[in-house]
């Protein structure tokens, strides 16, 4: 809902506003109504004017009867659904995340990694991890902070950083990961029970049996995830519960040594323990870096909470401290377990308690077990292999024989697996309806609706219900496992390099209030995913890449309609302003000239035949700027009526600070009906002309013997179907600096490619549409004819050659036609233009042509003459006619001469006669012009401003 603001200000009432942080909430965002400042026209324009633009108030009050802070309140709080479930930092992050970190790699897996890498690498191995998490939670904070978070997690971060292209597949492939992690944590629990129960009861043989459990649990989960998010937490406070208890009943039961349990390789804690546990013992194929890739996935649940962002009641608040105390922690925890099972464990134990030695081989014994009276040297055989049950490098449950109570060990497995489980089965609904509410791929719009006081994504749930079923029932994950831990690195590196590319755009909209950030940090920490991508597994990290690059490339060529001012965006602007500084600092050299074209088109639908053409010979060459010479009324200065703009207000953009990127060629249509209009239009029309040479602009003349401008007919509302309108290498600029933003019609407006029902058009406006098109064909074969008369610095001959280097034009071939003396043309007597009757016919048309705009001074008084003159400025006085008659003989001649060699071009590409501006009246130019160009097939008139643009040196 958006609202008009009004306030009494300063003890008055007025329209204008106090600073409201309301005004600079997006139009969706869910706190509150969105209210909307007081236009600057609204305050600025005359009263009259303004008090009819204004809108009427939606909230129905006049100036002054504004709400109270207290009425503001509550109806935010109104606004919000009734009942809606909010959690703080603690239960909706801090839990979470330590709930999925820790996982069941606690509990079965670090002692196992602590015999294979000893304490020094373990700690390592821990380190490593935990500075990745640590840079992806700093830089998730920086993101959390710079503006209000909603539902979406990791995906909302990178699309609303990144963009739709990144955030788009990341979303995608996070969501999917989410939801094959709920079949990986509850196989894991599965496999658990199944082991604890095979002794007593099996149902049919382990691998179904797996399945069956798995199937349950994962329906119980459902129906908590299903119930609601107030009841999911509760579940999760439960089980963090459970959890911390088996971890503290572990290091209880470490300083609890007994001598039951010494032939399972517990004897307490022990300096000597601890000395030949401190360095490696990799067997096998075993490696650090393959050791690391086993601990590492523990690590991936730093997101948990920012998963959820849409439940949390502050994000910006929770979301930092959330993820950086749980990484802090969990990490603390991890190296407290590693140094504690190093230093009381020892590696290898037969769990045999005759396996003592006698005192007199003692002497020899050197194994930190020794001491203690036990010898496990029949642990390693003769070929060196290890065959014993117990000890870090043999039992995974070694941590159960540690504690003071195994079975709460047992719980804690349980606990973890549960409620990973948990938390992923909620992640995963709630980034796959934020990501398909944004229709970036069309056809999950289904999965978008919520339900209930949460707006829960049921439909999302059951979804990822089934995926993660499908995956139970496979009950064989080794395989996905790498490629699901793969797919957290790629959202966790592209988190990092969000950060680093904000920071790089240095665009005024980043702002986190969160400090502790480094964009280096965090470009490293980016690196360093990607490194452990292949270190876990270089055949999934290739998978992984392949698919992001793929969904990448789909989003970009979908072009999602979306805007949410991604730092690419601001990169871009950041690189372009750069680019062309640097452009402007180097001297232009004539190898590097390329056609930047202003083109005069109008509403770029109104003249699609000069869009397409001039498209043509700058696509991914030059620059296109389409331009338009709007009248605009001004009441105050003028009261009288409407300014005419001429070239001279559009051609501030070559000061406007474009630099390099200015435009350097005029390009305009032909005016086919000047003898039918107002003469003004026709001196305003040159006066571009000549304003564009004043500029050093090279000039283009486009004619068709059909015309150019459509805007009538689509006027009619002739039904039209279109495509895409503006190029990419185009620029839309107004091109007076009064023109509202608001106002252009180009900015939605498509090409024209119309379908008319017979006897919808006469025959002209049929030819006139179908000549619109002409040049967006293909070009079959043909030539395009170059008549360079005249040296202007070869713009002439490259707009040519660039054109049929296109695919549509690259099946005609040029020809060039360069005139000898040109004075020729005029004397030589076949040329002659008044020789034969046929010529004498078209004189006498020109003569007739021009008879109405010629001012005729020597029938009327000097005065009158003059006056005449100075307000038509346009009329063509006797002496400047016969001054110039050699000349329009020659546009005469070299019309014949056209028609005579180039009448079948689909081209004609000519040199653009000129005329000495405060010589030559506009209306004796535009004949010349017109008697130059008539009857012919389509023709550019081209005039370059004689600086070279061609070059024959390397």
């Amino acid at each position: 809902v958006k609202k008009k603001h009004t306030s009494v200000t300063f003890g008055h009432n007025t329209i204008d506003a106090v600073p409201n942080i309301d005004f600079y909430r997006q139009t969706a965002a869910p706190l509150g109504d969105k209210l909307i400042r007081p236009t600057l026209s609204e305050l600025h324009d005359d009263l009259s004017v303004s008090f009819c633009l204004q809108e009427p108030f939606e909230d129905g009050f006049a100036n002054g009867d504004e709400l109270t802070p207290a009425e503001e309140a509550a109806a935010k709080e109104a606004s919000e659904p009734k009942g809606a479930v909010k959690f703080g930092w603690i239960k909706g992050v801090l839990v979470r995340c330590m709930l999925n970190i820790w996982g069941v790699m606690l509990f079965i897996r670090m002692s196992w990694i602590v015999g294979q890498a000893g304490i020094v690498l373990s700690c390592v191995i821990v380190l490593m991890a935990t500075v990745v998490t640590t840079i992806t939670g700093l830089s998730t904070s920086a993101i959390a902070t710079n503006g209000f978070v909603r539902g979406g997690g990791a995906y909302y971060l990178i699309s609303r950083s990144l963009g739709p292209e990144f955030g788009g597949s990341i979303g995608l492939i996070f969501a999917f990961a989410n939801a094959v992690a709920v079949a990986m944590y509850v196989v894991g629990f599965a496999e658990t029970v199944v082991e604890l129960l095979s002794v007593d009861c099996i149902m049919t043989d382990e691998i179904n049996d797996i399945r069956i459990v798995g199937t349950i649990t994962v329906i119980l989960l459902l129906g908590i995830s299903v119930a609601g998010m107030e009841w999911e937490a509760k579940a999760q406070i439960f089980l963090l519960v459970v959890l911390i208890t088996a971890i503290f009943n572990y290091f209880i039961g470490s300083f609890i040594p007994l001598q039951s349990k010494e032939s399972q390789g517990f004897f307490g804690y022990d300096s000597g323990i601890m000395m030949e546990n401190m360095g490696p013992d990799f067997r096998g194929t075993e490696s650090f870096f393959s050791v690391f890739a086993i601990f590492f996935p523990a690590a991936t649940g730093i997101l948990a909470g920012a998963n959820i962002s849409g439940d949390l009641s502050d994000p910006q608040l929770a979301i930092p401290r959330g993820t950086l105390l749980a990484i802090l922690i969990t990490g603390i925890v991890y190296l407290g377990v590693a140094i504690s099972t190093g230093s009381c464990i020892v590696r290898d134990a037969t769990g045999n308690d005759n396996d003592t030695h006698s005192a007199q081989i003692m002497a020899n014994c050197t194994d930190a077990a020794c001491k203690f009276g036990y010898d496990f040297s029949s642990c390693k055989s003769g070929n060196g292999l290890y065959n014993c049950r117990y000890g870090l490098q043999n039992d995974f449950q070694v941590m159960s024989i540690v504690s003071g109570f195994g079975p709460i060990i047992t719980a804690g497995i349980f606990s973890a697996t549960l409620s990973s489980a948990l938390a992923s089965l909620v992640s995963a609904p709630k980034v796959f309806q934020a990501l398909c509410k944004d229709n970036i791929y069309p056809g999950l719009e289904m999965f978008a609706k919520g339900y209930g006081k949460n707006n829960e994504p049921l439909r999302g749930y059951i979804l990822t219900f089934c995926i993660a079923l499908a995956f139970i029932l496979i009950a064989e994950l080794n395989v996905i496992a790498p490629i699901i831990s793969n797919f957290f690195l790629a959202s966790y590196a592209l988190i990092n390099f969000s950060v680093f590319h904000a920071s790089l755009a240095n665009s005024p909209g980043w702002r986190p209030s969160f400090k502790y950030y480094n964009m280096w940090v965090s470009l490293a920490g980016a690196v360093l995913c990607c490194v452990v991508m292949f270190v876990i597994n270089w055949w999934a990290a290739l998978m992984t890449n392949v698919i992001v690059m793929g969904l990448y490339i789909y989003v970009s060529y979908k072009k999602p309609d979306v805007n949410w001012g991604s730092s690419t965006q601001a990169l871009t602007y950041h690189q372009a302003l750069t680019h062309s500084l640097h452009l402007s600092s180097v001297e232009d050299h004539i190898k590097n000239f390329r056609p930047q074209c202003l083109v005069m088109t109008g509403y770029p639908n109104s003249r699609p035949a000069l869009l397409h053409l001039v498209h043509a010979f700058t696509k991914n060459v030059g620059l296109m700027i389409c331009g338009h010479v709007r009248t605009v009324s001004n009441h105050r200065r003028r009261p009288t009526g409407v300014v005419s703009l001429g070239c001279s207000d559009l051609c501030f953009l070559k000061a406007a600070g474009l630099g390099r990127l200015r435009p350097n060629t005029l390009v305009i249509g032909f005016k086919n009906d000047w003898k039918d209009g107002d003469m003004m239009n026709v001196e305003t029309y040159i006066q571009m002309i000549h304003d564009a040479f004043d500029y050093q602009y090279g000039t283009v003349v486009l004619r068709l013997k059909e015309g150019l401008d459509v805007s009538h007919i689509s006027e009619q509302g002739v039904h039209t179907h279109s495509n895409t309108f503006v190029p990419n290498d185009m620029i839309l600029l107004p091109t007076h600096p009064h023109t509202h933003a608001k106002t252009l019609p180009w900015q939605t407006t498509n090409l024209i490619s119309m379908s008319v029902a017979l006897g919808t058009l006469n025959v002209a406006d049929q030819r006139l549409l179908d000549a619109s098109q002409l040049f967006k064909r293909k070009q079959g074969k043909g030539t395009v004819d170059v008549w360079w008369l005249f040296d202007d610095g070869g713009l002439t001959l490259l707009i040519p050659y660039l054109l049929t280097n296109k695919k549509k034009w690259n099946d005609c071939k040029i020809r060039v036609f360069i005139g000898g003396k040109i004075n020729r043309i005029d004397h030589d007597r076949r040329a002659s233009c008044v020789q034969t009757f046929d010529r004498f016919c078209v004189v006498t048309a020109f003569e007739e042509m021009i008879e109405p705009y010629r001012l005729k001074e020597d029938d009327m008084e000097q005065d009158t003459a003059e006056a005449l003159k100075a307000s038509e400025p346009w009329r063509i006085t006797d002496n400047e006619l016969e001054l110039y008659r050699a000349k329009t003989n020659r546009q005469i001649r070299l019309n014949e001469l056209l028609k005579e060699h180039s009448s079948t071009a689909n081209l004609i590409v000519m040199s653009m006669p000129l005329a000495r501006k405060g010589a030559v009246s506009s209306a004796l130019y535009m004949s010349w012009l017109e008697t130059l160009s008539k009857d012919l097939p389509p023709l550019l008139l081209v005039r370059g401003n004689h600086q070279s643009v061609l070059t024959f040196y390397s």
